[in-house]
């Protein structure tokens, strides 16, 4: 295969991985805002679980020691695409230099946990409607959900 295909997967899982970690990041801070603004879309089942859910992969990787698959898979694609470094597109370029940067490993695994009990907290405290929630929705929940 072609390295220039390597290299548009690599950008494409780059790309992934940025919104992935700006679901979590946003979501939280939206959860937030929405609380205060008292929005009742943020209480959506789905969209709390999945962000809990998120995460605590996250947490888990982290405090587990393992690489993300997102971080693996975009270094492999890359060494096929005959890449030592960043170099290249400015676009995959700006997305990773954003997500990654130098510290210490327990420095983002704190970071992680600590942000995993904050969404955790959230989730208990301004807990998302129950799935199966008999009660009545008004109209503006009805779009929202």
């Amino acid at each position: 295969m072609s390295p220039v295909v390597y290299q548009i997967a690599a950008d494409i899982v780059v790309a992934t991985h940025f919104a992935f970690a700006s679901f979590v990041l946003f979501g939280q801070i939206v959860i937030l805002i929405g609380l205060f603004k008292k929005w009742s879309w943020i209480r959506n089942f789905k969209f709390r679980l999945l962000h809990l859910l998120c995460i605590l992969f996250v947490v888990w990787e982290s405090v587990s020691g393992i690489t993300c698959p997102l971080t693996t898979w975009e270094h492999d694609l890359r060494m096929k695409a005959g890449e030592t470094t960043y170099a290249g597109d400015f676009i995959p370029n700006l997305l990773h230099n954003l997500m990654f940067f130098s510290a210490k490993p327990w420095v983002f695994t704190l970071c992680y946990v600590l942000f995993g009990s904050a969404v955790l907290l959230t989730f208990i405290f301004a807990p998302p409607r129950k799935p199966f929630s008999k009660q009545k929705k008004s109209v503006s929940e009805d779009v929202t959900d």
